[in-house]
């Protein structure tokens, strides 16, 4: 990927040299085959059918629902229930900040990436502060926009360094209390979480089912009173002793 455009983590599906279709014997390999249900939240009309063209067109993506407002995808989008909407950060009428705290609350399990011209950092961190997983540029080359949303899904968070340590550094000052009532194997699974680990390679490392890590990540939110991957990471870094950055995991 280009540097500066988008930073995800993770294997996509097969579309160009190097990215590969999960094994069989892998034991996530059955939920990666899984069709991507996606949701787009955008005001301009030819980039919206644009977006849906290139997700439908490509192996294990579906455009379930398109939306010209946040005032229709909070009416529309609890019925649909998709895995992931793409929101334009810059919508009429209700933002996109105020449309992903909304969604938040009506559909907690639905992953928020947020589309954006430019890298506004005070606007991106207000929408990762109110429960968004992570941004694109939607200048972001097709191939990678695809690649971040597959991201996003199976867990990671597409943002830049410095979107990052912002995201961190405002909970320098949070509770570490609520960290505390975590068990021994959540705070495990969350300092994966926060060394880059997706979702299938925690699960390989630890010797338990992906479900299990999903059913530990959700637990996780609940009493850290996050929505997201990104703000729980950043809740776990702002404890004394943490570093104010994103740790890098291994390179294997």
């Amino acid at each position: 990927m280009k540097a500066g455009k988008v930073t995800t983590t993770g294997d996509s599906p097969a579309r160009g040299p190097g990215r590969t279709l999960p094994s069989v014997a892998d034991p996530a390999a059955s939920a990666q085959r899984e069709t991507i249900r996606v949701s787009i939240v955008e005001d301009d009309a030819r980039v919206r059918a644009s977006m849906a063209r290139l997700i439908d067109g490509a192996d294990r993506f579906a455009c379930v629902s398109q939306h010209e407002s946040g005032e229709r995808a909070i009416a529309d989008l609890p019925g649909v229930r998709p895995d992931v909407v793409l929101m334009d950060i810059n919508l009429p009428g209700m933002s996109g900040v105020e449309c992903v705290r909304r969604l938040r609350v009506l559909v907690p399990s639905v992953q928020v990436v947020m589309l954006t011209v430019y890298e506004d950092t005070d606007l991106i961190f207000a929408a990762l502060a109110a429960g968004a997983t992570g941004y694109l540029l939607k200048r972001t080359p097709p191939d990678e926009l695809l690649g971040g949303i597959w991201d996003v899904h199976r867990g990671g968070s597409p943002m830049t360094g410095h979107i990052a340590r912002k995201v961190v550094q405002s909970f320098r000052e949070a509770d570490a209390g609520e960290e505390d009532a975590l068990s021994p194997r959540e705070r495990e699974v969350l300092d994966h979480l926060a060394q880059g680990y997706l979702y299938k390679e925690i699960a390989a490392r630890l010797a338990i089912s992906y479900d299990t890590v999903h059913t530990y990540v959700r637990r996780i939110y609940e009493k850290l009173q996050v929505h997201s991957r990104t703000e729980a990471v950043a809740k776990h870094l702002s404890r004394p002793g943490q570093p104010a950055r994103l740790p890098r995991r291994d390179p294997r």
